[in-house]
């Protein structure tokens, strides 16, 4: 071997055993592949909380086995509920923050490489028909762009144990799970992405509520076990009528919840019907009447309207009087006959039917605005003749009262 031979290789061997000490002095230099992404953003290119125009959201219902998806898109103009009906909402304001949170994530830490996790963290995908395991299955969450390109795709799993504001994540089709702080909590559930105050009464202009509680004869098409009772508000005190001492809570509560009042689905009425309502001329089509009731409501050869749950009326200063009709249990559509039944046994959502009307007399009496009334009257006949409600379980029974429940 040349001089110049010996030279270089001696060269390298000074190299080489100080790349090694650097190793030993500096091991946290190197990392390793498991942690190669850690602390990165998921995807990066996102950067516009407000260029979403989608969001998909899948939960997992294990008592049932099934996915449940709901979906919140923008179309000609106006956001919808694409899930429900394509039920107009204004919630732009709710996606975006949505979509800033999601954004905002990053791969924190990574705990997993192994599918083996994946029912541990809760992110198994819930789309996933070849998963053999119900349990540990996410949320996914997708949001999408205008033109229907992927913005973000996630599986949100269970809360980390031990670490406060932290869950596991996981992307679609990946194997490796994160522990991420986050505060998105994207929701599968319509009441989460509809504003409360359905009926858009304030608690302070209502005046006076009738309640009619009945039970009909539906052979005959006749009431029958008619009761009636009436409050009214002035000065700030509820008074019944023929009654010195009533249930003042009952009465609060229930002024309550015609204010906050929260939907939790909808179901389309027939065009036709919805056309009635809109013009004020009932005709009902045979397709209506068999919609009505199914819903629990029926019609009687005079022509009135019932409900199999009873009814209320309530008036307010600008002469707006709403008229409440309380119907059948609702269930799910497709619903399997066992789970209807355990849903009837609860006594969960009910069909609610709105109609408005004005009454200039009223809204003198009252000292209220009474062209305000007639606009906000027209405004929320064609608002709720589209629709029939379904409200929970524990508002039904805050507003279905009886003068039994009434009268202390």
């Amino acid at each position: 071997m040349t001089r110049e031979a010996w030279k270089t290789a001696a060269f390298g061997a000074v190299a080489m055993t100080l790349v090694t000490v650097a190793a030993v002095i500096e091991p946290e230099s190197r990392t390793p592949a498991i942690l190669s992404d850690q602390g990165e953003a998921f995807y990066p290119a996102f950067t516009d909380a407000q260029s979403p125009r989608a969001i998909e959201v899948v939960d997992y219902d294990e008592a049932t086995a099934t996915a449940r998806p709901f979906k919140v898109l923008f179309q000609k103009g106006r956001w919808i509920i694409a899930s429900n009906y394509n039920y107009p909402v204004d919630i732009g304001d709710r996606l975006s923050k949505t979509a800033a949170a999601l954004m905002d994530m990053k791969k924190d830490l990574v705990r997993s490489d192994s599918t083996r996790d994946h029912a541990q963290y809760g992110v198994i995908d819930p789309l996933d028909q070849k998963a053999s395991s119900l349990a540990g299955r996410g949320k996914r969450v997708t949001l999408r762009d205008a033109r229907g390109a992927v913005l973000a795709d996630f599986i949100m799993g269970k809360p980390v144990e031990g670490k406060q504001g932290f869950r596991f994540v996981r992307l679609p089709g990946e194997k490796r799970t994160y522990a991420v702080k986050t505060e998105a909590e994207p929701s599968a559930e319509f009441a989460e992405w509809v504003n409360a105050g359905l009926l858009r009464i304030a608690q302070a202009s209502i005046r006076k509520v009738t309640v009619n509680s009945y039970s009909i004869d539906e052979r005959m098409g006749r009431i029958m076990n008619a009761e009636t009772a009436v409050l009214t508000h002035e000065k700030d005190t509820w008074k019944l009528a023929g009654a010195e001492k009533f249930n003042q809570a009952a009465v609060t509560q229930m002024s309550a919840a015609l204010d906050q009042l929260k939907i939790v689905d909808v179901r389309p009425k027939p065009p036709s019907l919805a056309q009635d309502l809109k013009s004020g001329q009932i005709r009902l089509s045979l397709e209506a009447q068999v919609s009505l009731r199914q819903r629990g409501y029926f019609l009687t050869p005079q022509g009135r309207l019932l409900a199999n749950q009873g009814e209320m009326t309530v008036e307010t200063t600008n002469g707006v009087v709403y008229t409440l009709r309380f119907g059948e249990i609702a269930t799910a559509e497709g619903t399997a006959p066992d789970a209807a039944a355990a849903a009837k046994q609860k006594g969960e959502a009910r069909h609610l039917f709105v109609t408005v009307g004005f009454d200039p007399v009223r809204a003198e009496a009252y000292k209220g605005d009474a062209e305000a009334g007639k606009r906000a009257a027209q405004d929320l006949t064609n608002r709720f003749a589209d629709w029939y409600y379904v409200i929970g379980g524990a508002d039904f029974r805050k507003l279905c009262l009886t003068r039994k429940d009434l009268v202390r």
